[in-house]
């Protein structure tokens, strides 16, 4: 169970049980919202409704309305103590098979006259009594409990045209000449007028209970399948943890039993226990069962480490800063849950329909056994028509349409590192034709960078990196970590400064190896009065006019270098703005950067200069985003930061980058585990072929009722027939849902 209190207003989720269709779900969710303070949403592919509450209200009292209503309700149980698929399919596919077993040679018989010996009718009515009491037991049964409350589901069509079938055969076997030995007849898929007495429908009855049992296992199978990567997410988790305490040696607990602040050991080939920071040793992790990242990402003290991934290098120590439903793991488990449990405006529609579709039907099979009837076409044809118009229109498909989409399309994205938040999201993927990029961590990597070493003539630039970096590597400003960052890559270890002393404002000057070393502006080096060859003097501009921060280099009395310092656009944004551009977005780059940095940015993306926005202050990026919508865009907002929450809620779609802070996931729409911009593009090409799948289904589920009907009622389809063409347009909607799963980032 998850209960959340918000304000007066507390959150549950319970478990729903007995649900067999749409309308099931429909009727639960009307009784619920007639409580005082209640509003619930109930979801029949994930048997889950999420109900809140307040006032006098308890959660007794919400499961109390549901058992009223005719079904179960529970607390979810925690994923381990979840029953295995065997136990819970293994009662329906008895069922099933029992029903395939006995109704094969019933079908076969009435197909085929040559099959109908002196006494085959008496045959099948011994095999088809099994199929309709047995097998058929769980569609009698969901229709008593529904009658015992008044209303009417699926099940009430179910059981109503396979017992009218079976008592009709019955009847005619008994009291009508349909048991006089050497009795035959046709198999026909139109409509004969008949007086009735001598013809039997054991094969209706017994073919339409196997045809729908086996729709109801497949679809069971395939919702499971359909829900399986929350599961996976849900089990990615480490299941124990060697803890390193202060005061003893160190022993493995449950991971439940860790708490913040705690040390843990994982040692090569083991999966990080809980979110936390790396307080001794170095390694790679592999993120790809969070990302979909599958390049291991480098990690060293002080470094973050997110719980279920895995060390893959050497030993790591890390404290604990995350720990049960805090961590990155739960609250992605958290998003795609919610999302899977949401409707989208269309399927709220269909569910409507199906709340009133079962008894309009009933009224119809009635209106379509009194036409015949009255015209003359004999009770056979009367009879046959009203049994297949009861069976044909089950409003299943149209209660599996969104939910099993939804079930995939967020599972999936799961995988790929990519959380929806619910299903309205997906409406506005639809629309939205601009998308404004925030740069700083966004399209940059948010941290300064040594991009470029321009020496003077005659100046050796290893040289000129180790005495920069060496002089650097003393300060904690961002811009000399990034000179001493870059030096250590390209040359390893760095020297000591003898002497170091930090000029506030300009740079840094000690001495290195004997030289006495300048880093800094050329303010620094013009009080040592000393002035830039021609050639420094121009690369100094050109970076300047790229928008990079000069940083110039000195040392015994001479200039001797410039080095370009920014903050460096990440490699794969080039490639993420043409994919966005490809799905038909215009991208504009936002930031507070001066115009010249920012230009310097979009010219190495891909984005027009008429579409940067620059110095903009973060309390104004919220306008910007209004600005767009007030010319009639609808906007996207891609952004990392607490200064763009306001600016992803405000966009018709937020999309966070969960390497971002928590405000502006929680702000965001679409969160983008993997600080990649790719996965934005992937994001809503995702989203987008979602929200397809659940028009295609709809379409299609709404097309076989209103193309079927007119046909059953016309006479024009074999009981039969309809039940297995109803069983199959269940099957159909939940097997386009699982195409999802074939879905590739890039």
């Amino acid at each position: 169970m998850t209960v959340r209190t918000a304000g007066t207003e507390a959150e549950v989720e319970l478990t729903i049980g007995g649900m067999t269709c749409a309308s099931c779900a429909a009727r639960i969710e009307k009784k619920l919202n007639r409580m005082e303070g209640v509003t619930a949403a109930v979801n029949y592919a994930t048997e889950r409704a999420r109900v809140g509450y307040g006032g006098a209200v308890t959660v007794a009292d919400l499961i109390a309305t549901v058992e009223a209503t005719g079904y179960t309700a529970r607390e979810p149980a925690p994923p381990a103590e979840t029953a295995p698929e065997t136990d819970e399919l293994r009662p329906l596919r008895d069922r099933l098979v029992t029903a395939v077993v006995l109704a094969v040679p019933v079908v076969a018989m009435a197909m085929i006259p040559a099959l109908q010996f002196e006494y085959w009718q008496w045959l099948s009515l011994t095999l088809a009594a099994p199929v309709v009491t047995y097998a058929a037991w769980p569609f009698h049964r969901a229709a008593l409990t529904n009658a015992r409350h008044g209303a009417a589901t699926m099940d009430t069509l179910v059981s109503l045209g396979t017992s009218a079938a079976f008592l009709w055969s019955l009847w005619a076997l008994f009291l009508g000449t349909a048991g006089t030995p050497g009795m035959t007849h046709p198999f026909e898929l139109t409509i004969a007028p008949s007086d009735g007495a001598g013809n039997i429908y054991l094969e209706a009855a017994a073919g339409v209970t196997a045809f729908l049992l086996a729709g109801r296992y497949f679809e069971a199978r395939a919702k499971r399948k359909a829900g399986a990567a929350l599961r996976a997410l849900l089990e990615l988790g480490a299941k124990d943890v060697t803890v390193l305490p202060a005061d003893g040696p160190e022993k493995t607990v449950p991971v439940g039993e860790l708490a913040v602040g705690d040390r843990f050991l994982v040692r090569p080939g083991e999966k990080i226990a809980t979110d936390g920071t790396v307080v001794e040793g170095s390694s790679a992790v592999d993120a790809s069962m969070l990302t979909g990242e599958s390049v291991p990402v480098e990690v060293a003290v002080g470094d973050p480490v997110t719980g279920a991934t895995v060390n893959v290098g050497g030993r790591l120590v890390v404290t604990a800063t995350r720990v049960g439903a805090d961590t990155q793991l739960a609250r992605m488990a958290r998003l795609v849950e919610e999302a899977q449990n949401g409707k989208a405006a269309a399927q709220r529609l269909a569910d409507r329909i199906s709340a009133v579709f079962v008894p309009v039907v009933i009224a119809l099979a009635l209106g379509t056994l009194g036409f015949w009837i009255g015209n003359g076409a004999g009770p056979t044809a009367a009879f046959t028509a009203a049994v297949a118009v009861l069976i044909i229109a089950c409003p299943c498909a149209l209660g599996l349409a969104t939910p099993t989409a939804l079930l995939v399309g967020t599972g999936r994205g799961a995988q790929l590192g990519i959380l929806i938040k619910g299903p309205e999201v997906l409406e506005s993927t639809r629309r939205v034709d601009t998308v404004v990029l925030d740069k700083t961590g966004t399209v940059t990597t948010g941290r300064m960078t040594l991009l470029g070493v321009h020496p003077a003539t005659g100046t050796d630039e290893a040289e000129v990196l180790r005495l920069a970096g060496a002089l650097e590597h003393a300060s904690e400003h961002p811009v000399a970590r990034a000179v001493a960052d870059g030096a250590r890559e390209r040359l390893g270890g760095l020297p000591t400064p003898e002497d170091f002393a930090n000029v506030p404002g300009l740079g840094v000057q000690g001495v290195v190896d004997g030289h006495a070393v300048l880093v800094g502006r050329d303010r620094l080096l013009r009080e040592w009065s000393l002035d830039l060859p021609e050639d420094l003097v121009r690369a100094r501009e050109r970076a300047v006019e790229a928008g990079r921060t000069a940083v110039l280099v000195a040392w015994d009395g001479r200039a001797r270098a410039v080095l370009e310092i920014a903050d460096a656009v990440k490699d794969t944004s080039p490639e993420a703005v043409r994919r966005l551009r490809a799905l038909g977005l215009r991208p504009v780059l936002l930031t507070g950067d001066n115009e010249a940095v920012a230009r310097s940015v979009a010219r190495q993306v891909g984005i027009a200069p008429e579409d940067v926005v620059a110095e903009v202050l973060p309390q104004d990026k919220v306008d910007v985003v209004k600005r767009l919508q007030a010319e009639g865009r609808s906007v996207a907002m891609v952004g990392d930061g607490v200064n763009d929450a306001a600016a992803l809620a405000q966009a018709d779609l937020g999309l966070a980058m969960g390497t971002g802070t928590d405000a502006a996931i929680e702000a965001g729409d679409l969160t983008l585990v993997r600080g990649d911009l790719r996965a934005a593009a992937d994001a809503i090409r995702l989203a987008r072929r979602t929200l397809g799948t659940i028009r295609s289904n709809l379409f299609w589920a709404f097309a076989y009722n209103v193309g079927a009907l007119p046909l059953a009622a016309a006479g024009l389809l074999n009981p039969m027939i309809a039940g297995a063409a109803m069983a199959f347009s269940s099957v159909f909607v939940v097997g386009n849902s699982l195409r999802l799963r074939t879905f590739r980032a890039g």
